[in-house]
């Protein structure tokens, strides 16, 4: 289903709870909607034109989503972290004939009115911007309705390893997304979700799982709570106070929502929640334990791509019988050695999906080519191994791995221990050079506030390494960081610290 057919059936029905007390219904936000559509119609945009949209997790945010997906157009969602030259970038290589930008970003919509010129539409939500239409009169001004058609989003890769590249599939011809058409099944059929059901993630809905499941809970009729940035306890509070049945984080919210003071933890009723999804990054054996202690037997996990061709899903009693693993694949896999041939099970190499959707990297051929081997498998770049039971465990992205001495060395092992630490807040693992092993374990730290860094901390945290991993895969030493570059969607730009490292040094790592 969409909007279209709630707003039909139930109107009234609630679908967006907003920051403070705001609601949305299933009826405001068809119309809202409906009236971004025309607005774009009017401007001349036709099916499988691209918007790009740079927007918080505010409303408007799914009613521009909605608009475009029940018209036929792509919307592409631009990170609001990013820099001018990054969104300048992706506004032009998405060929954008119309943007939305937050009205509270003055500086970055004069900077991009002369930087694409191919933008014909540009439309300020909230506070009113120079050369931007305003929002709000703007849908209020449309006199005609588009017609109606299927869209879809276009998503950009994170960027973590090089510039984001555009992942665009076939415009549907009905059903509208591809992707949250197959999320909406699993949310009714797998995770229990209802009409009557609330969902809650704190993730950016620019991300993939923030927009495609935050629309698949609309196409489903629930209510969906929009969360303006992640905060641990006022996260429990959101559970408590909507009554939020569905819910979905990323493993450092985990962590995060853990490191609260246990006095502060039991302030909160979480008894409402039903299930808990979470994925985006490899979860800590510990973390993912002690959630399950404190939420109940209720968390599952996927595994995936934004380019949809690779899947796992774990539940709860699963994952008990299989700890650390992200389920078993939804097609074949195979783990691929350095030498291009298959391993056997128990050896960690390269994994391989087989099947799944059309899709490309816009206007690369080169990298939508580059993920395929010779047998029409895809990668996405991770390192993994699958054991006798069919179950796939992740050790770390290929790009990542240490080589030191001859030996691999998957660095996420090392982080999700020291994330365990009590003293630390963030961590990221990675390879430095070694002029006698080519390289070298090292650890870059964000301690926990209050904690001074140093070198007796140093020492301490080496230490804690070599008590509970092998030497070889503890760092050799640790230096420390404020704040780590880590995007709200949990993703770790871990090239961003490793470059430091690596100045004016060859890198095995391109």
């Amino acid at each position: 289903m969409n909007i279209a057919d709630h707003a039909a059936q139930r109107p009234a029905a609630v679908a967006l709870l907003g920051p403070g007390a705001e609601r949305v219904t299933y009826g405001e936000l068809h119309e809202r909607a409906e009236r971004v559509a025309a607005l774009l119609h009017e401007a001349g945009l036709r099916r499988g034109d691209a918007v790009a949209m740079m927007l918080p997790n505010r409303r408007e945010f799914l009613e521009v989503a909605w608009g475009c997906q029940l018209s036929g157009l792509y919307y592409v969602p631009v990170n609001t972290h990013l820099t001018f030259d990054e969104v300048s970038y992706i506004v032009t290589d998405c060929q954008a004939r119309a943007m939305f930008i937050d009205g509270s970003m003055q500086r970055l919509a004069s900077d991009l009115l002369d930087a694409n010129a191919g933008v014909e539409v540009r439309v300020a939500v909230g506070a009113q911007s120079d050369g931007w239409r305003a929002y709000d009169p703007s849908l209020a001004a449309v006199s005609s309705r588009a017609p109606s058609s299927d869209g879809s989003e276009m998503l950009y890769s994170s960027g973590t390893t090089g510039r984001p590249k555009g992942i665009r599939r076939p415009l549907p011809t009905e059903n509208g997304s591809w992707a949250q058409a197959v999320l909406e099944s699993a949310l009714l059929h797998r995770y229990g979700m209802t009409g009557d059901s609330v969902y809650l993630s704190p993730a950016p809905l620019y991300h993939a799982a923030g927009i495609n499941y935050t629309m698949a809970v609309n196409r489903a009729g629930a209510a969906s709570v929009l969360v303006g940035k992640f905060d641990a306890e006022e996260t429990l509070s959101l559970i408590e106070r909507h009554q939020v049945t569905h819910a979905q984080f990323v493993p450092t919210m985990f962590v995060r929502m853990l490191k609260l003071p246990p006095e502060v933890r039991a302030r909160y009723d979480v008894s409402s929640l039903e299930c808990v999804l979470h994925a985006a990054a490899p979860c800590a054996v510990d973390v993912k334990q002690a959630m399950l202690d404190w939420f109940g037997p209720i968390i599952h996990e996927y595994y995936g791509g934004t380019e949809g061709f690779a899947g796992t899903m774990i539940g709860p009693q699963e994952w008990l019988a299989h700890p650390g693993s992200v389920g078993r694949p939804l097609t074949a896999v195979h783990v691929i050695g350095d030498d291009g041939a298959e391993l056997p099970v128990g050896e960690p190499g390269e994994i391989y999906f087989e099947g799944g959707p059309e899709f490309a990297y816009f206007n690369d051929p080169d990298k939508t080519r580059s993920v395929s081997n010779e047998r029409g498998w895809r990668t996405l770049g991770d390192m993994g191994y699958v054991d006798a039971d069919g179950y796939l465990y992740l050790t770390d992205r290929s790009t990542f791995m240490i080589v030191s001495g001859g030996v691999n060395i998957y660095p996420q092992e090392t982080e999700n221990l020291l994330i365990m630490h009590p003293k630390v807040a963030d961590a990221a693992v990675f390879g430095i050079p070694n002029t006698e092993f080519g390289e070298e374990v090292k650890a870059v730290v964000q301690p926990l506030d209050g904690i001074e860094p140093g070198p007796d901390l140093a020492a301490e945290l080496i230490e804690y390494c070599r008590a509970n991993l092998a030497g070889y895969k503890c760092p050799r030493s640790i230096d420390f960081d404020p704040e780590l570059p880590r995007d709200p969607n949990g993703k770790l730009y871990k090239r961003r610290i490793r470059d430091r490292y690596w100045e004016g040094r060859t890198s095995r790592i391109l």
